[in-house]
């Protein structure tokens, strides 16, 4: 992959002679290389997760990242004494992002080498380039959204989310129905197109076909009179998950098509992808017009198809790659009790 291509999502760091100068366990008055504070408060204003990878004893680790103020800054950290391309692997699931999302800082050849090999798809950099990376092609997206700023403190909302899900012992729906979500399905406005092309690039696995659509692009179809391009914000007592969700439905005369849906890979298990779609279902029945979809498979995009599946979609045909999904709109289906849901 290029580096026009790739967009860094997470970067990993190890610390000692990296993240600061000197090896830990040898001697624990180590300090911060020049400039790396700088560095990770640019990458995470741009919305640019960062984790940790090292071998290292975790207590006295974390002990040295809060003394200098860093430790809030990293997801899922893997401190131990794993192989790195392990603790990557893991901060990979935990995340869920692909591994081409991915990039790893660390000082030894042999570390570096031995996650490329295990993960040939990360980014593998040498600590002796940290004064560049934040200004490497791959760790500067083209927009940083509202959702950007702040996506660090998304993911930690997440992360508290789940642990209070595995603490419940209730039904699943009944811990949906504690969290107060709001879902909102709006129109795309113009400040909403950044976060909406945003959302094309950055969503692979919750997308139902992979298309990407520019800012422009966007601007276009949102003010065509042909299409309706929608787009999904959620929120709970614990704060937003942001823009999540992004639809774009061709209008014919007798015919709606579903271009593309996506969903944020986040708000997998909320539920929400199955509301936008019985939106447009209705909204379609309002207009009296039949309602196909189109559906690129993948090897990771099954979720969607399921998604479409349970929303009474079949299929009827192919386009090329593309498979061609039809609705029976004679089938009704509430939006789920759990879930608040505001049409703007």
């Amino acid at each position: 992959m290029n580096t026009e291509e790739r967009k860094i999502k997470c970067v990993v760091w190890d610390l000692d002679n990296t993240l600061w100068d000197g090896v830990l366990l040898e001697d624990d008055d180590v300090s911060l290389r020049d400039g790396v504070t700088d560095i990770i408060g640019t990458l995470d204003s741009r919305g640019i997760l960062q984790s940790v990878a090292s071998k290292n004893d975790h207590g006295a680790a974390m002990a040295r990242l809060s003394a200098f103020g860093l430790d809030g800054y990293f997801l899922y950290p893997q401190i131990g004494w794993n192989p790195k391309s392990a603790s990557v692997d893991t901060i990979i699931k935990q995340i869920n992002i692909g591994a081409e999302a991915v990039a790893f800082v660390d000082d030894q050849p042999y570390e570096r080498e031995e996650v490329a090999f295990s993960l040939p798809d990360v980014l593998c950099i040498d600590a002796a380039d940290i004064r560049g990376i934040s200004g490497m092609p791959e760790m500067n997206p083209r927009f940083v959204t509202d959702d950007s700023k702040i996506r660090r403190q998304m993911y930690q909302a997440d992360i508290e989310r789940n642990r209070i899900e595995e603490d419940f012992t209730g039904p699943k729906d009944e811990f949906l129905a504690s969290l107060n979500m709001v879902l909102t399905i709006s129109e795309a406005q113009e400040e909403d197109l950044r976060r909406a092309e945003e959302l094309t690039v950055r969503t692979h696995q919750l997308n139902t076909t992979g298309d990407t659509y520019s800012y422009d692009e966007l601007n276009r179809l949102r003010q065509s009179d042909r299409h309706l391009l929608l787009i999904a914000g959620l929120a709970d007592k614990h704060g937003t998950y942001g823009k999540i969700g992004l639809s774009l439905v061709e209008c014919d005369e007798e015919v709606w098509r579903i271009r593309l849906l996506l969903m944020s890979c986040r708000v997998m298990s909320r539920g929400v992808g199955m509301v936008m779609i019985n939106h447009i279902r209705n909204e379609a029945r309002k207009q009296g017009v039949r309602l196909l979809a189109e559906f690129v498979p993948t090897d990771r995009n099954r979720m969607m198809y399921m998604t479409y599946k349970f929303t009474h979609f079949a299929e009827n045909g192919k386009r090329g790659e593309r498979l061609v999904l039809e609705n029976d709109l004679t089938r009704t289906q509430k939006f789920p009790e759990y879930l608040t849901v505001n049409l703007v």
